[in-house]
């Protein structure tokens, strides 16, 4: 486990790139390859670049602010998601690229007894926790909606699994006091909105702040946290989506009254309906801000499309997620879903994270063959094949499917 504490005190400043960070924004960045993500409505490819600080091959949605995806194919054989292969989502363009670690300084103020400042040395001599978490963007696989919707065209990779250590939330909280009458706290970071642009911050109830499992991380996958994952403090919300995981954490208000601010007001929000789902084009409709995910599963080792032996079992594995939960079972389809076996389950490593799962197929026939993979949830919800559709493109979590050939 790596000592941050020691890197205070030998480094005053940490960069986000060795060769200077205006990198990010300055370089053309040339594809190495084209990755194609068969978007039901077109324009699929997209290019697949190692341009970007501390990152291997990651599919590129956009450089500026970074919309990288993870592919596919990075997420077989291992539960927790590498950092250099994790999916990075920014709002803004001006995100941070170097800190200054010596000054730095958590600020906890609103409603509260007394405001403080905290250091990251501080931090760090706090009780530390850790916790395996998934981290999902709300728009994650929006490209396979339809019709389509605006915004990132994500295929399934703006996800990824980590082993995350800091404090607890209510830990720092705790040392401020929450004054009476308090009824949310509101989190921003460092990245600079451009003028007129509101902050990016978003508001959690207090009681959901303060549980115990909100956290405050400032290592990954037993690693300094990345400058581009929000070093060097980010907010881990457990089982909702990554709007709240709010990156480069600086600022944390109690507030006495909800938050009416842009990000929890107007953005981020889904219908207030079974599934957050609506008549494509429909209006009018209530919504509520996006909260917790629901589950998923994911067929890892084989791409749709890939030809495999025919006369052979076929071994098929992936990934499971229970979201808000754990993982209670996944089951595999060879028929498109017409019948359903259960798969093996791999270890548990918490109920927040992804659990591995594994099946062997009988002998397949020559032709084409249809597999379809789902998640049921310690909660109770299980997958289905109906998609979902809001003007957000936010939530999918359809039963994935892959089409084999056997020859």
């Amino acid at each position: 486990m790596i000592d941050l504490t020691a890197r205070i005190e030998r480094r005053r400043a940490l960069s986000l790139l060795a060769a200077g960070g205006a990198g990010l924004a300055a370089a053309p960045l040339w594809a190495q390859a084209l990755v194609d993500l068969h978007l039901p409505g077109g324009n699929g490819a997209r290019p697949l670049v190692t341009d970007f600080p501390g990152k291997g091959p990651m599919i590129l949605q956009r450089s500026r602010a970074p919309l990288l995806e993870t592919p596919m194919s990075a997420f077989d054989g291992q539960v927790f998601t590498p950092n250099d292969r994790f999916f990075v989502r920014w709002h803004y363009a001006d995100i941070p690229t170097a800190v200054d670690v010596a000054r730095f300084r958590l600020s906890v103020l609103g409603a509260v007894k007394k405001p403080i400042r905290l250091t990251l040395a501080e931090l760090l001599a706090m009780p530390r926790v850790e916790l395996a978490a998934i981290n999902q963007c709300s728009g994650n696989s929006r490209g396979y909606f339809e019709p389509r919707v605006p915004g990132a065209q994500w295929g399934n990779g703006a996800i990824g699994n980590a082993r995350w250590v800091g404090v607890r939330l209510k830990d720092v909280l705790d040392r401020a006091g929450i004054a009476p009458g308090a009824v949310q706290v509101r989190f921003s970071g460092l990245d600079t909105p451009p003028p007129d642009a509101p902050i990016f911050a978003k508001s959690l109830d207090l009681a959901h702040a303060m549980d115990g499992e909100v956290m405050i991380a400032f290592q990954m996958n037993g690693a300094q946290l990345p400058m581009l994952h929000g070093f060097p403090l980010r907010l881990i919300v457990p089982g909702w989506y990554s709007t709240y995981w709010v990156k480069a954490l600086d600022r944390i208000e109690v507030l006495a009254t909800p938050d009416t601010g842009y990000w929890m007001e107007k953005a981020y929000r889904i219908p207030a309906t079974p599934g957050a789902s609506v008549a494509p084009g429909a209006t009018g409709f209530p919504t509520v801000p996006i909260n917790r995910m629901g589950p998923r599963a994911f067929i890892t080792n084989i791409a749709d499309g890939a030809r495999v032996t025919a006369q052979a079992p076929l071994e098929l594995c992936g990934l499971a997620m229970g979201g808000a939960s754990g993982v209670a079972r996944v089951e595999l389809s060879a028929d498109r879903g017409k019948s359903w076996t259960p798969a093996r389950l791999g270890p548990d490593q918490g109920k927040y994270g992804f659990r591995a799962w594994d099946a062997v197929t009988p002998a397949l026939a020559p032709g084409e063959h249809g597999f379809a993979v789902r998640c049921t949830s310690a909660a109770g919800e299980t997958q289905a094949f109906e998609p979902i559709w809001n003007p957000g493109g936010f939530m999918r979590n359809a039963i994935e499917t892959v089409t084999v050939r056997a020859a």
